[in-house]
């Protein structure tokens, strides 16, 4: 059995580079480690919490839409919607003209839940930015935006492979 000490795997974190994916993705990574730290007793995973965020902007969204909007599989989500449903939190209602459709609405024992999570998305964030001032935090959820704006115009586009830098 190999044994790494601690010191071994600080090492190798410090010798990634810092560019800036790598920072938004770490930063990504710490605040969804502790969401998870401070919503553990209440008994849903990150994904499940997810879906009740965007499902109470969306309910009456059907399944295919909300899988869309959260960016996974069908199939992945109705496992999710399964534990959902059996736990109390969403129902699922035929859509009143097409057999064919199920719709999906919070139930009233999700709501409270809901306000306790995002409670919780408030307490992470405020940890994430700490000493920030208001007017850094502004800055900042500006220049992601812009960012996020960016990339989603530059993903609809094609890529040119012949214009892509090789790398070794």
């Amino acid at each position: 059995m190999l044994i790494i000490s601690t010191l071994t795997i600080i090492g190798a974190i410090m010798s990634v580079p810092t560019t800036l994916g790598f920072v938004l993705h770490d930063v990504a990574r710490l605040m969804r480690k502790r969401f998870e730290q401070r919503s553990r007793h209440i008994g849903l995973t990150r994904s499940q919490w997810h879906v009740l965020a965007i499902l109470s902007k969306n309910e009456g969204i059907y399944q295919k839409g909300l899988a869309d909007l959260l960016e996974i599989e069908p199939i992945t989500l109705v496992r999710l919607l399964d534990k959902m449903e059996k736990r109390g939190l969403i129902e699922r209602r035929p859509h009143p003209t097409d057999r064919r459709v199920t719709q999906l609405f919070l139930t009233p024992e999700a709501v409270p839940l809901l306000e306790v999570l995002r409670g919780v998305g408030a307490q992470t964030r405020a940890e994430a930015m700490a000493d920030f001032t208001p007017q850094q935090e502004q800055q900042l959820h500006d220049l992601l935006t812009r960012m996020r704006e960016h990339m989603l115009h530059a993903c609809d586009q094609p890529v040119d492979v012949n214009a892509e830098v090789s790398h070794g």
